[in-house]
């Protein structure tokens, strides 16, 4: 069974809660792996938290907001096993899973509006690895 783990830094908490409340309405289980309130935090910190777990196992999927969606990409994708995808539009987050199986999307709280980061959010957990020519590739990795 699929496990969702989200977390986010400061910059990222409110759309995280966002988030949140979107898995909530679907109906789809989730943990926070924090922050718990927006006081300031170091988000390569979060970011190692929810990668550590993700590896775990191959069903599982994180969710890492932060102001860009760049930091929290760059720290997750320091995990062997973790393919974390920064992802802009519905395109990309397609693209994404088709592609390069992505297991963690990473989000810019700055530079999407919620509408489209839930659009994206919902694109990625719904969206299966192509597999094909695309797994000789990701063992490349």
């Amino acid at each position: 069974m699929r496990k969702i783990f989200i977390s986010s830094d400061h910059a990222g908490y409110k759309l995280k809660e966002f988030i949140k409340i979107y898995l909530s309405k679907k109906k789809l289980s989730f943990q926070d792996m924090g922050p718990y309130n927006a006081d300031r935090v170091d988000y390569p910190d979060y970011a190692h938290k929810v990668a550590k777990i993700v590896k775990t196992n191959k069903d599982n999927i994180g969710i890492l907001v932060c102001g860009s969606g760049m930091g929290m990409n760059i720290a997750a994708n320091r995990h062997k096993n973790i393919r974390a995808a920064q992802c802009f539009n519905l395109k990309s987050t397609k693209l994404s899973r088709l592609h390069n199986d992505a297991n963690i999307i990473t989000l810019g709280s700055r530079l999407l509006t919620k509408k489209n980061a839930l659009n994206c959010v919902g694109v990625f957990l719904k969206t299966k690895f192509e597999g094909g020519r695309h797994s000789k590739r990701i063992k490349k990795i």
